[in-house]
């Protein structure tokens, strides 16, 4: 358990999977799209950033960091148990993890409707945007002072505000106020930036970093956006502040043609790692960060979508089983996977099914 967390007693554990294995039911499954995982990974000279399903030079060997053996950020909880779909007490579980616990899963028939576009899903009970986004406690870390690591947190939240939550980019519009918060001397970072959304390929790909769907074939319901996610830092190398984002976003969309009213959901969960660095050791602007990973992972976004924009699914679209579903079974909403698990280093990504949307 990380830095915070609560540690539990063996009495405490054993009675926690006697309970789970007493209340397992099985959980409604829903067959849909899940979307590819991607991985990238960038470092402090990095080269073209590489995702496990970017195709690597020949030179470039599997377990090969670069030049100096750059090496991958990993973040996020390693879970000791089996995924359980359990009819828990979410405040016991709550209690002992320190998570934030979603109900049991509700009946299929609850369907999202216009008004109420999270209905069914666990994202009823989540925050709402980014002010649900809760920044930990700052102090003073590497070459920062308090006020500044505080300053540092406050805009790392704003670039996930900007890039996954900002309703002009969840239209296609172009995300100018996260990239103006990337340092601009991190040229092949903007160079993919700038790639990615001029012409998006399977190699620039914009949705690892940005939400966005096709103004013309979808729009998101209503203003809110559902997020549960958390933020934290450490001292990172040359004395950066290295912060740390992981956040699931669910987006309720209807198809664009006046008149609908069928909604469905995509679901994003993203991790970003960003470096706040010292102006005195690397070349920067104040007020931007250097990116030094990100990956993300999604449910009903288009498996091999290569356009630059979601694309879900609706539920006739989803009941036809063509077949190509041939990835792990995942419950978008459950956080307790870390992304390492999710998303691997290396492989080929295929697609699977969501318990439910």
């Amino acid at each position: 358990m990380g830095k915070g967390g609560t540690s539990i007693s063996d009495e405490e554990w054993e009675r926690f999977l006697r309970d789970a294995e007493a209340e397992t039911s099985g959980a409604p499954e829903e067959p849909s799209a899940r979307a590819r995982t991607v991985a990238r990974r960038l470092a402090e000279k990095p080269g073209p950033p590489v995702g496990w399903r970017t195709h690597q030079p020949p030179t470039r060997s599997k377990g090969s960091k670069g030049s100096k053996g750059k090496a991958w950020y990993v973040v996020g909880f390693v879970v000791a148990a089996a995924l359980l779909v359990v009819s828990l007490d979410p405040g016991r579980v709550t209690g002992w993890f320190g998570w934030g616990g979603d109900t049991a899963p509700v009946a299929a028939e609850e369907l999202p409707t216009l008004d109420e576009p999270f209905r069914g899903s666990p994202a009823v009970g989540w925050g709402d945007g980014g002010s649900a986004l809760a920044l930990p406690e700052a102090r003073a870390t590497g070459w920062m002072s308090k006020a500044q690591v505080a300053r540092a947190l406050e805009q790392s939240r704003d670039f996930l505000v900007a890039s996954s939550l900002d309703h002009g980019v969840l239209r296609g519009e172009r995300p100018d106020r996260a990239l103006a918060l990337i340092n601009p001397h991190q040229k092949d970072v903007q160079a993919y930036m700038t790639a990615a959304l001029r012409k998006p390929s399977a190699e620039h790909d914009p949705l690892l970093l940005f939400s966005r769907f096709a103004p013309s074939k979808l729009r998101v319901v209503g203003d809110v956006v559902k997020t549960r996610g958390r933020i934290t830092y450490r001292e990172g190398k040359r004395g950066a502040v290295e912060v740390t984002t992981d956040v699931t976003y669910v987006y309720p969309v209807v198809r664009a043609a006046e008149g609908s009213d069928e909604v469905t959901r995509t679901i994003v969960r993203r991790e970003i790692v960003m470096g706040w660095d010292d102006p005195a050791k690397i070349v920067t602007e104040p007020g931007t960060f250097t990116m030094i990973s990100y990956r993300s992972d999604t449910a009903n976004g288009g498996c091999t979508n290569h356009t630059g924009y979601f694309i879900p699914v609706f539920a006739a679209e989803r009941a036809v089983d063509d077949g190509s579903n041939d990835g792990a079974v995942v419950d978008p909403y459950d956080r307790n996977p870390s992304m390492d698990t999710l998303v691997p280093d290396e492989g080929q990504g295929k697609c699977g099914t969501a318990t439910r949307l």
